[in-house]
């Protein structure tokens, strides 16, 4: 039995708040249990040099956790960035482009920001899930403001961590269990099922292919659980 009560295959409580930030095209706070994390995608005339006149958009992301988001004080990356925050903003930007049609948005780039609150494990997962939000939000009062005729997203995309704690796959680690897991694995799938990136290491053991795809299917499980709670999110 999980230290939670849960279930191997249940999820954390997910509860969403939508326009937390009044100044963000589109913002969220979500939460998976203890996690944590504001969301918000903001849009700007610019776009990196290498669209420069192509008529076409871009999406960039950044991530950060805040210094009490953590039970000892996290250090703030203004001045030296943070190596895991780099690799993590970086999963959620190609997260976020996977489903866009840029050819559609204008040259404009929209800047997705997650700053981390409160983190109990699941921190990027929780991001890409509610930057996804944040970003529909975002989109959506671009068109109904006039500045987009048609939109440029094309699927939902949601993320989710699992793992094998003690022997066993479990969805949706927390702390305590992504610190003790043999092997931990983090899945962002659009929800029709598409798999957009899979990270998965063994931290104590090789894992076996048919471990691999009890995890995926895990994950599925709970993507498909977390398309529908965003689905039901109302700017």
């Amino acid at each position: 039995m999980r230290a939670s009560g849960r279930a191997n295959d249940e999820k954390r409580q997910v509860t969403i708040t939508p326009n937390y930030l009044k100044n963000a095209g589109g913002s969220v706070l979500i939460a998976f249990g203890n996690t944590e994390v504001i969301c918000s995608a903001m849009t700007a005339d610019e776009v990196p040099p290498f669209l420069a006149g192509m008529g076409k958009g871009w999406l960039t992301a950044e991530y950060a956790m805040l210094p009490a988001s953590t039970p000892n004080r996290k250090k703030r990356e203004t001045l030296k960035p943070d190596g895991r925050s780099t690799e993590i903003q970086r999963l959620i930007g190609r997260s976020l482009r996977a489903i866009m049609d840029f050819s559609l948005l204008g040259e404009r780039t929209i800047y997705i920001d997650c700053d981390v609150i409160s983190a109990d494990g699941g921190t990027r997962t929780a991001a890409i899930t509610g930057g996804y939000i944040a970003l529909k939000l975002c989109v959506e009062k671009m068109m109904k403001n006039g500045e987009l005729t048609q939109n440029p997203i094309r699927g939902q995309v949601a993320a989710i961590s699992c793992g094998i704690v003690d022997g066993e796959a479990m969805l949706d680690l927390e702390y305590d269990e992504d610190s003790q897991a043999e092997a931990d694995m983090n899945v962002v799938m659009t929800d029709g099922g598409g798999i957009i990136e899979v990270q998965c290491t063994g931290e104590k053991r090789p894992i076996s292919e048919e471990e691999f795809a009890n995890l995926i299917a895990l994950a599925r499980k709970g993507i498909r659980e977390l398309c529908g709670v965003q689905a039901g999110v109302k700017g």
